[in-house]
Order: C-alpha cells, then sequence, then structure tokens
C-alpha cells in the first residue's frame, strides 16, 4: 500500500511499478537530466550548478521508463506535466512517447527573471511540455482558460539553496486547480523539493510522490 500525503524515500520507478493503473489523475515529472550535462561544460559554474551536477541523473532510458510507468497510472484523458530544458527541447522528445498513449498538446515557458548561462544566448527559461493521455480532449479536462504560454515567476534565493532544481510553485497550484478536482490523486514521481505536495496540500488534493533524497 503507497502511502499518500508523505515525502517518500524511495526511487521512482519502484514507486510507479507499485501504483494501480489508471489511479492518477495529473503527474509532474521533472527529470534530472543527464543529456545537457554532458554535452555543456562552460568551466565557470557556480555552486548552483556544481549542486546539480552531483544530483542522481537520468539518463533517456531511464527516462523513457518512467514515461511508460506515468502512462500507465494515469486516468484517461488526464495529464502529464514534463519538465524540459532548451537543450531537449530542440532535440526533440516525441520518440519518448512512441509506445504510449500519451501526445503533447501544448508548451508552457518559464522566465525565471534571471539569466543562465549558455554557449550563445543565456538561458533565462526553462520549459514544460503538456502532454495528455488519449482520449485527447480539452473540454471537461482543463477547468482554467487564463493560463498564459508565457509564465513569469521568480523562485527565492534561499529556496534554490535547499535544492537547486525548484520549480514554480505559482504555476504548479494552477495547473493543480486547472486539471483535477479536491481530493483527486497528484503524482510526482521524482518530486525533489516536494514542491508540488506543498501545493497539493494547500489546494486539498492527494499526493503520491517519493524522491531518492526524502
Amino acid at each position: 500500500m503507497i502511502r499518500k500525503n508523505e515525502r517518500l524515500k524511495l526511487d521512482g520507478l519502484t514507486l510507479l511499478n507499485a501504483m494501480e493503473s489508471s489511479s492518477v489523475n495529473l503527474c509532474f515529472f521533472d527529470p534530472q537530466y543527464r543529456g545537457v550535462l554532458d554535452k555543456m561544460r562552460y568551466g565557470n559554474e557556480g555552486s548552483r550548478q556544481r549542486v546539480r551536477s552531483e544530483l542522481a541523473q537520468m539518463s533517456e532510458e531511464v527516462i523513457v521508463q518512467f514515461i511508460a510507468q506515468i502512462d500507465r497510472v494515469l486516468k484517461p484523458s488526464c495529464y502529464l506535466m514534463l519538465w524540459i530544458d532548451k537543450f531537449h527541447l530542440c532535440e526533440g522528445v516525441s520518440s519518448w512517447l512512441d509506445s504510449t498513449s500519451l501526445r503533447i498538446v501544448d508548451l508552457i515557458t518559464w522566465d525565471k527573471g534571471k539569466m543562465g548561462m549558455g554557449y550563445r544566448t543565456r538561458k533565462q527559461s526553462e520549459y514544460l511540455l503538456i502532454i495528455q493521455k488519449k482520449p485527447i480532449k480539452a473540454k471537461n479536462t482543463w477547468k482554467i482558460h487564463n493560463i498564459r504560454d508565457v509564465w513569469q515567476e521568480k523562485i527565492d534565493k534561499e529556496i534554490l539553496k535547499i535544492h537547486p532544481h525548484s520549480k514554480p510553485k505559482g504555476l504548479q497550484s494552477i495547473l493543480i486547480e486547472s486539471c483535477t478536482a479536491k481530493g483527486e490523486l497528484v503524482l510526482d514521481p521524482a518530486a525533489g523539493s516536494f514542491s508540488v505536495f506543498e501545493c497539493c496540500r494547500i489546494l486539498g488534493r492527494d499526493f503520491i510522490g517519493a524522491d531518492l533524497r526524502g
């Protein structure tokens, strides 16, 4: 029995394998990508980049395994919110979905309000792919219709010190409200700082999530 509404210290695939099929109303997935770290070695990385590089990395093979299990546990027409960086946005990730019933239906650009690194342009954004399990439909699956596809939200420096991979709670909260009702289940199998859990507690949604760091 998987415990709800706790910070589970557990491998995400182990968690997913233990869950019932078609049991989840919404999933957030934020892999720690290996690809961009392998490609980019600037030589002047700051402390945050060094801390990020020490987090457990996921190969594309492992990410595909996660997505296959997320497809299994999602209810029909429910959503996966998949965080990607510019490297994977340009490379393309549609092949990750080939053996699933998941399809990309939208994209949100998160403007972090802080300039990062880059060989040419300096990175200031991350990207959230909105992926839906078939049957694909917007009616009755998406309730809030004034969410902009460019989302501006800064994260406090103190939060980033706790977890350098933290994501914007404001955006997470409005997506939870848009895609679920109170009492429904939100999943985060690579929970990091457990910010999705914090949003669920405030909004009255059940949460299941885990991270190796707990």
